[in-house]
């Protein structure tokens, strides 16, 4: 009687509580299901709330049932259609034929075609220097002044791209007829007609120059139609280099002779000079050396001295025996002639009271001095003459030579045009520049 009030008064339990959890262990296909059914049975009476908990139960407040979250709604995708070609794919397809695959098969048909066959020739070679030491010291000046500030090979290699090599090996071997052959090839051929600009312009495109500034080796390369013309540009353009290097070489060696050479120069005017003053002096005077006349000269005064003392002494002796001797009047005679020849010899000579010694003494002087002055010329031209020499020999020794080790080559097969490089770098480059433009235009589309 007393389960029945608490069997009216039941309350419900919130899900996963009371029978929810007794739920899950009933299971009858199982092992152990009865023992779980009992202890299940078991639990529920002791769960049941007495009669003053179920009345307090029935005055608390229900708790508000929660709400069943609706079910998502499943989307369901509409079937694609099928892309279609719009206009302006068709105006990209239109304008990769039109920009890009037929400029490149007009490059590929033109090279094939009408491009003429090109054969190269090689020729290779270096600026040589030899220099050797000089055993004068003196002389090691002249060997700086052929020195630069830049190399013989760099300026060979400005030379080899000038206006005039080209110009000389035009006059030469007649270039512009060499590279005018083709009558068709408008691309590679040259106009005859054109100004000397426009063959320096087509030389640059022919002659490739390969320059090893840091072993001084220069290579070049030079295209024509055909394998004999290659190699007499080759050849021409060796010689005209030859050329041009032994220029500097001769500008060098004048450069290092040159203060010799004046010095030189300078001592013969001088030596000349000297010379035709003794000349004039000889034929003015009618001496040839005016020293050796002086030696006469002496010699015939000490002559004189000698017959005069002897004179003398026989005139002394002639007065000691007799004085009315008519020797003695003779070998007075004979002193007095003696001494006259004596005064005028002394008078030539300049030591006398006669005008006449005193000019003797200065053209004896005045030869002197001419004589001085022809030897300091002579001893100058000699020193100038050797150092003039020297400095001669030093500069052969400082030769300036181009040295070829690659003579220029003759060509069997032609290697140019290069048409299937050329026809690919001109493809890229189209395909790459077509490119471009289109990305450009969508871009300037899509932003309006």
């Amino acid at each position: 009687m007393s389960d029945q009030p608490a069997k009216g008064n039941d309350i419900k339990q919130p899900p996963g509580q009371g029978n929810g959890r007794a739920n899950p262990g009933q299971g009858a296909g199982k092992p152990g299901g009865a023992a779980a059914n009992a202890n299940a049975a078991g639990g529920q009476r002791a769960n049941r709330p007495n009669a003053g908990q179920a009345k307090q139960a029935a005055h608390q407040p229900k708790p508000p049932a929660q709400a069943k979250p609706a079910p998502n709604p499943q989307r369901v995708s509409q079937p694609v259609k099928s892309a279609k070609l719009k206009k302006r794919h068709w105006s990209v397809v239109f304008s990769f034929i039109l920009f890009v695959a037929l400029p490149i098969a007009t490059v590929a048909f033109y090279l094939w075609e009408y491009a003429e066959d090109q054969y190269a020739s090689t020729v290779a070679f270096s600026v040589r220097t030899e220099e050797s030491s000089s055993a004068l010291e003196f002389l090691g000046g002249f060997s700086e002044l052929s020195g630069s500030s830049s190399s013989d090979t760099d300026i060979l290699y400005e030379f080899l791209q000038s206006q005039k090599l080209v110009e000389e090996i035009d006059a030469a071997i007649g270039l512009r007829a060499m590279w005018s052959k083709p009558e068709n090839d408008l691309i590679y051929a040259f106009d005859d007609e054109g100004t000397i600009e426009d063959l320096v312009v087509h030389w640059k495109r022919f002659v490739n120059i390969s320059y090893d500034d840091g072993a001084g080796l220069i290579e070049v390369e030079v295209r024509a139609f055909a394998p004999a013309d290659a190699t007499l540009i080759a050849q021409t353009l060796f010689d005209e280099s030859s050329s041009m290097i032994n220029s500097l070489s001769d500008i060098a060696r004048e450069d290092a002779i040159g203060y010799a050479r004046e010095e030189l120069d300078a001592a013969v005017v001088l030596l000349q000079g000297a010379r035709q003053a003794v000349t004039t002096f000889r034929n003015l005077h009618q001496l040839v050396d005016p020293s050796v006349d002086l030696r006469t000269q002496a010699g015939l005064l000490g002559n004189l001295d000698a017959q005069m003392a002897a004179a003398l002494i026989e005139l002394d002796m002639l007065a000691a025996q007799r004085k009315d001797d008519p020797r003695v009047s003779q070998a007075q005679l004979r002193i007095e002639v003696i001494q006259r020849r004596i005064n005028e010899e002394r008078g030539k000579l300049g030591v006398g009271e006669s005008g006449e010694g005193e000019v003797y003494a200065n053209l004896f002087g005045e030869y002197e001095s001419l004589a001085v002055e022809r030897e300091f010329a002579e001893q100058r031209f000699l020193s100038a003459q050797g150092a003039y020499d020297a400095s001669l020999s030093e500069a052969r020794r400082q030769s300036r030579y181009l040295a070829a080790y690659v003579l220029p080559t003759t060509a069997e097969s032609s290697r140019y045009p290069k048409r299937f490089t050329t026809t690919a770098v001109a493809g890229i480059f189209i395909l790459l520049l077509w490119a471009t433009v289109v990305l450009v235009l969508y871009a300037i589309k899509d932003r309006r």
